[in-house]
């Protein structure tokens, strides 16, 4: 059985950087697939290392906002190479950045599995609170986005997440 997490990522004190974290909060009140793990990580890099390192999981969903050089609000999904040959980047405990989680769980001694990124292309991650017009009119796009990507990975049954028996599988933290 597929083990799966949903991560949204992002730092909400950065305007469009919010957007994964919104996703996730939203996604928490939305069915998702028997075994699919919705948490909200925000900037804790580490502490998502550890989830992967203890959970295991095939799959990762990653929602973050993700600069392509497209319009603000265009939504992304994007399966990256995460080669063990991509330079080491140092782990910040306070920073949300893909590599350097990555990196972490693999210092710590695991594998990431295979990994998906639903992105939104941000208009601005300048200091500030709250997301653009057009972000946070992508907001809800990105919940079905994330969902369409979790119907077509997890049929009915092939998801699993180990050790995790609650009928509730969405945390807001």
């Amino acid at each position: 059985m597929k083990r799966v997490l949903v991560a949204g990522v992002g730092n909400i004190f950065l305007g469009d950087d919010a957007f994964g974290v919104e996703v996730a909060q939203r996604l928490c009140a939305e069915a998702v697939p028997s075994g699919v793990r919705v948490v909200d990580f925000g900037i804790r890099s580490l502490h998502l290392a550890y989830e992967l390192l203890d959970g295991e999981y095939d799959l990762t969903v990653l929602v973050d906002a993700s600069p392509r050089g497209g319009a603000p609000g265009t939504l992304y999904v994007i399966e990256p190479d995460l080669g063990t040959d991509r330079p080491a980047v140092a782990a910040d405990a306070h920073a949300m950045n893909p590599d350097a989680v990555f990196t972490a769980l693999r210092a710590l001694g695991g594998e990431p599995g295979r990994v998906m990124i639903v992105g939104c292309e941000p208009a601005s991650v300048e200091e500030g609170m709250g997301l653009s017009a057009e972000v946070s009119a992508a907001v809800d796009e990105g919940v079905k986005l994330v969902l369409e990507v979790l119907a077509r990975e997890c049929t009915e049954g092939e998801c699993d997440v180990p050790g995790d028996s609650r009928p509730d599988r969405a945390v807001a933290s």
